[in-house]
This record gives C-alpha cells, sequence and structure tokens, in this order.
C-alpha cells in the first residue's frame, strides 16, 4: 500500500541495467518518473497508461526496444515526455500528448516515425497520396482562377483606357494627334540619319557606282551600315 502512494521516482544517472519491472505499472499515484541516463533494456511496459496521475515521464538515454506503447496517449495529464536516444521503432502512437511534444523528445531513435518526427512511416506515405492530389487540385483551380481574372483584369483596363479614348473627343483628338506627331518624328528622324549616310557614301570611291546608280544592292548596304554602325565614324 506504501509503493501505490509514491509519487515520484527518480532513479536516473545510476547505471541502472535490466528491464523495467512491470510493477512499476501498479504505482497509481505516481506523478513523476524519471530514469534516464541509466542502460535500461527491453520495451516500455505496456500498461503504463494506467499512470493516470504521471504529469513527468523520462526514459531517454536508455537501451530501450520495441514500440511505444498506446497506453500512453491516455494519460491526459502528461506534460513531460523524453524518450530519445533509446531503440524505440514503429509509429509514435496517435494521440493528443504525444503528437504535441517537440521532435527532440523522440530524436535517435533510428526506426521510430510519424509525427512530430519528420520521417514518415510506410502507411503514412500512402495517406499522403490523396493529400497531394488535393492540393494538385487545389493548385489546378487557383492557376485557372488566376488566369481568368487576369484576362478579365485585362480587359476592364484597355477598355477603360481605349473607351475612353473613343468616348470622350478630348482625349481622342490628343491621343491621334499624339500618334502622328511620333510617326512625323520617325520618318525625320529616319530621312536625316539615311540623307547623312548617303552624303558620306557620295564621298567614299567605293560607292561611287551606287551614287550612279541605286539599285537593290546599295539599298543593302546602306542597311547593313546603319544596323552595324561600322562606318559611323564618317558622321
Amino acid at each position: 500500500m506504501g509503493l501505490s502512494l509514491l509519487n515520484s521516482i527518480d532513479l536516473s544517472s545510476n547505471q541502472l541495467s535490466r528491464e523495467i519491472p512491470k510493477e512499476i505499472e501498479g504505482l497509481f499515484g505516481l506523478v513523476s518518473l524519471n530514469l534516464s541516463r541509466n542502460q535500461l533494456t527491453g520495451k516500455i511496459p505496456s500498461n503504463v497508461g494506467q499512470l493516470t496521475s504521471l504529469e513527468f515521464l523520462d526514459l531517454s538515454r536508455n537501451q530501450l526496444v520495441g514500440s511505444i506503447p498506446s497506453s500512453l496517449a491516455e494519460i491526459d495529464g502528461l506534460s513531460v515526455l523524453d524518450l530519445s536516444h533509446n531503440y524505440l521503432s514503429g509509429k509514435i502512437p496517435i494521440g493528443t500528448q504525444l503528437e504535441s511534444f517537440d521532435a527532440s523528445k523522440y530524436e535517435d531513435n533510428i526506426d521510430l516515425c510519424g509525427p512530430p518526427l519528420k520521417k514518415l512511416c510506410a502507411d503514412g506515405e500512402a495517406r499522403q497520396q490523396p493529400i497531394d492530389k488535393f492540393h494538385k487540385k487545389d493548385n489546378l483551380i487557383f492557376s485557372r482562377e488566376y488566369y481568368i481574372s487576369m484576362t478579365i483584369g485585362f480587359a476592364i483596363s484597355f477598355w477603360g483606357v481605349f473607351g475612353s479614348i473613343l468616348i470622350i473627343p478630348s482625349w481622342s483628338h490628343a491621343y491621334f494627334k499624339f500618334l502622328n506627331n511620333l510617326g512625323d518624328a520617325l520618318y525625320v528622324m529616319t530621312t536625316v540619319k539615311v540623307f547623312k549616310i548617303w552624303y558620306k557614301i557620295k564621298q567614299v570611291t567605293l560607292f561611287k557606282p551606287c551614287v550612279l546608280n541605286f539599285d537593290s544592292f546599295c539599298f543593302i548596304i546602306i542597311i547593313i551600315i546603319i544596323l552595324n554602325k561600322r562606318f559611323s565614324y564618317f558622321l
């Protein structure tokens, strides 16, 4: 009866070996259990979930094997848990408390998998496929809506500006006047450029045949000069 009322056990760093005694499952009043930094082997007692008063459990840095008992997820008041640095395997039991602990509390258990660890279990990977398909479908819908909104936005913007030019006389006059002025400016600039090049060609003996008889060959030469600017030093 006296042991059943025990609420705290700390045997950490004592080089304890062998398995954890199953009798520990009968300590219903136990609130804190620390067996870390020993050489304990075997499995975690399967009925550890009977310790409903347990709030602190540290079994880290031992040589424990096997899976984490599912009954451990039934301890609602468990606020501190550390099972790291063992040889535990299998999937971490689904439970609010167990999945909410930091991943470091399960680290260095090579064959352990499932949340909160990044390593997925084999069945967990199979369940990920519908989620991936859902995300792909969601991305497809998003892309479709994006392009539709872009098209509508472009149409509204285009007709908002162009429609205003057509409807408002002053805007229409200013717009077409701008286009005319731009065309005139480009025409003048091109004419002056061609005239200057032609004037310099007249001074070069190599191009005298072009001065006497302007043909398509001469026109091609002029275009090449304009594009490549190889005779820009003439200007």
